[in-house]
């Protein structure tokens, strides 16, 4: 993993975006089977203690599951024939890229932190990271670590599911992993989701930090789906009314349904009140 020099100051806004799979529709169209948002109130919310006050006895149990590949559930009318398009843009990017100061090593198999040892437990690992003025957070399969800005890791690898300790429920039982972590700059905050499926109801799990320091304490909250539309692919991204997130429904877990964005009461998260999410939901041309 390599890190490129980032000013103390800087804000840092994460983008997210809905992608075309089919031929261009119109957003609100006979086969949307939603024109307006479906209100979602949080099923909990609390404040949790610090992250590093917390006993992580059951670490090793909840993390070290036999190893596993995630099901590729395809979205109907993707296709790759972008690519060949994309490697020009790709060429370019790399060209305005800034020189690089620094570098250290990552989240990995046999990355050894204050917490132990990492060892890969799945494919495709879904590494997400953010970086903030002192920090960077990152997480991959059902785990994460917080190193400062020289690259030493301060916290972790611990499983994801430490996060909601002592919240109850599925976020805290379930570490089922696709994680995002996301730095607010604009708030000076630290978000970190993941979605808790195993069991049902499915639930989107939200922390968000209290503070601007990421191994203190969490705002946290649990948002249901329902026990049909799985909700796969979540992704959230930092915007100043809301926190967004896209999600694509699969009926059964099995065929795609619709892709959905959400709107997250940011405001009501940052101070830790109960809070509760709007959902639009798209036809099937669309995927998040």
């Amino acid at each position: 993993m390599r890190k490129r020099n980032l000013a103390s100051a800087c804000v840092l806004v994460s983008t997210i975006a809905l992608r075309v799979l089919a031929a261009p529709a119109p957003i609100v169209s006979a086969a949307d089977p939603a024109s307006a948002p479906t209100i979602i109130p949080m099923v909990h919310n609390d404040v949790s203690i610090p992250l590093t006050a917390m006993v992580n006895d059951d670490s090793d149990k909840k993390d070290k599951k036999d190893k596993k590949e995630k099901p590729n559930r395809r979205i109907p009318g993707h296709s790759s024939t972008r690519a060949a398009a994309q490697s020009g843009l790709d060429a370019a990017a790399v060209a305005a890229t800034p020189a690089l100061l620094s570098s250290f090593d990552g989240v990995g198999n046999g990355f050894t932190g204050p917490a132990g040892t990492f060892a890969v437990n799945a494919a495709p690992p879904d590494t997400n990271g953010a970086v903030g003025p002192n920090h960077y957070v990152q997480t991959v399969n059902t785990s994460f670590a917080i190193f400062n800005k020289s690259g030493a890791p301060i916290y972790g690898p611990v499983p994801i599911n430490t996060v909601w300790s002592g919240f109850g429920g599925g976020c805290q039982d379930n570490n089922d992993g696709d994680p995002t972590v996301v730095y607010d700059g604009i708030a000076d905050r630290w978000v970190i989701s993941q979605f808790s499926v195993t069991t049902t109801p499915y639930l989107m799990c939200v922390a968000v930090s209290k503070t601007n320091n990421p191994t203190g304490s969490y705002y946290r909250y649990s948002f249901s789906y329902g026990s049909t539309n799985f909700p796969d692919y979540p992704k959230l991204s930092v915007w100043p009314d809301a926190y967004y997130l896209t999600l694509n429904f699969f009926a059964n877990r099995d065929s795609f349904a619709r892709a959905g964005v959400a709107a997250l009461d940011r405001a009501s998260m940052l101070a830790g009140l109960p809070a509760t999410q709007q959902l639009f939901q798209t036809s099937t041309a669309y995927g998040g």
